[in-house]
């Protein structure tokens, strides 16, 4: 994203610098930080491994997984797909995505805070509302639109109507931390408001599902939909306009603008007050 901000600014050389980081990162995280079916969580100060299946206890964490996969890394070589392939068979529960896997049942002094939780509690393994989204990206990021909607849908207070009373915290906001399945109450919430869940949240519905991403020089529009979805209506205002864009399924595919038909899938910026944008996937 730096680099494409420098490329509006035609600051080359920066822009290249950049891009050779993110390929020399991307190569060291492969290299290093791959487990064989997830991407690792970190090393400590004693070189040994954080989140890897060699470790006793907490051998897989969500935030590696998330992050990684939304950044790219692995997508075209297969990792990214097993990355979310294992978050949803070792870390998914009824109430959200959890931290990690299995739940620390001692204490480890080079971890610290981490373990000291009960197992399924806080950062030992409960749900973090704030991070789920991570997954929900990543998971439209590799154009798996079932999975990344299932993941919004678990810990989204609208769809938890009858269960606002296991989580015991207000039914219409989202809470800090879910207790996990490894948890003697899996289910209750804890430390309602005190959380940036809302604004990833929106970002992951209205980007990574919905598909408008606010670009430099228009809407993008890439929708990843759940197989049962057959059309949807966004209006959304962007830079002085109102664009009402109407997504549905079809044969013909491809975008057009006010009945004009445009090529790829970036809607220009409009001097109109209203444009009328219609998608076929």
């Amino acid at each position: 994203e730096y680099a494409a901000l420098c490329d509006q600014l035609g600051l080359t050389d920066e822009a290249e610098t950049i891009r050779k980081a993110v390929a020399d990162m991307e190569k060291a995280v492969l290299k290093d930080g791959w487990d064989g079916q997830w991407f690792l969580r970190a090393y400590d100060a004693n070189g040994n491994k954080v989140g890897s299946h060699e470790c006793k206890e907490g051998q897989i964490f969500i935030e590696p997984q998330g992050f990684c996969t939304l950044a790219g890394i692995g997508k075209d070589s297969g990792e990214g797909l097993k990355a979310m392939e294992s978050t949803r068979k070792r870390l998914l529960g009824e109430y959200g995505v959890e931290l990690l896997d299995p739940c620390y049942t001692e204490y480890h002094v080079e971890l610290g805070e981490i373990s000291s939780y009960p197992p399924g509690f806080k950062e030992n393994g409960a749900v973090f509302c704030h991070n789920n989204p991570w997954i929900v990206c990543a998971e439209a990021s590799l154009g798996r639109g079932n999975e990344a909607f299932d993941i919004y849908r678990r810990i989204c207070p609208a769809y938890l109507e009858e269960k606002s009373e296991i989580h015991e915290t207000e039914p219409y906001c989202y809470s800090q931390m879910v207790t996990g399945r490894a948890s003697g109450n899996p289910g209750h919430a804890k430390n309602s408001w005190l959380t940036g869940t809302a604004s990833w949240t929106f970002l992951s519905i209205s980007q990574a599902i919905l598909g408008i991403y606010p670009d430099y020089n228009g809407l993008r529009i890439h929708p990843c939909i759940p197989d049962d979805w057959d059309e949807y209506t966004v209006t959304r205002r962007f830079r002085d306009c109102t664009y009402t864009i109407h997504v549905r399924r079809g044969e013909e595919k491809g975008i057009t603008v006010n009945g004009t038909p445009i090529s790829g899938e970036v809607v220009p910026l409009m001097t109109e007050p209203s444009a009328r944008v219609e998608v076929v996937l």
